[in-house]
């Protein structure tokens, strides 16, 4: 058994308080349906820089990532296929999937 990121990118965000409850509901069912698979819900990410090589700093991260949770799987396919249920895809977003490795 593995740990996997979940990284989401992009996704919209509801404007109304109807739209709000209804987005915290699919997130809530996506991870009572994946029980204790999920180590870590996670959280949507905030305002971000990106340091370069350089040691320089620019506001935004390059990558726009939007938040993550991390989830146990069996393998990577398993992992992906849990994925696909989650409510940032729904709203026109993507969701990336990592293995992790343990090396500390």
């Amino acid at each position: 058994m593995g740990k996997y990121v979940l990284a989401y990118r992009g996704g919209g965000v509801p404007e109304t308080e109807e739209e709000q409850k209804a987005v915290m509901e699919a997130w809530t069912g996506w991870f009572t349906n994946l029980g204790s698979a999920v180590v870590d819900g996670g959280n949507p990410f905030g305002p971000s820089t990106t340091v370069h090589s350089a040691g320089s700093a620019a506001q935004g991260g390059a990558s726009g990532l939007t938040g993550y949770s991390i989830l146990t799987a069996d393998d990577l396919g398993a992992a992906t296929e849990m994925a696909k249920g989650c409510p940032v895809i729904a709203s026109g977003g993507s969701v990336e999937v990592y293995e992790t490795f343990d090396v500390m």
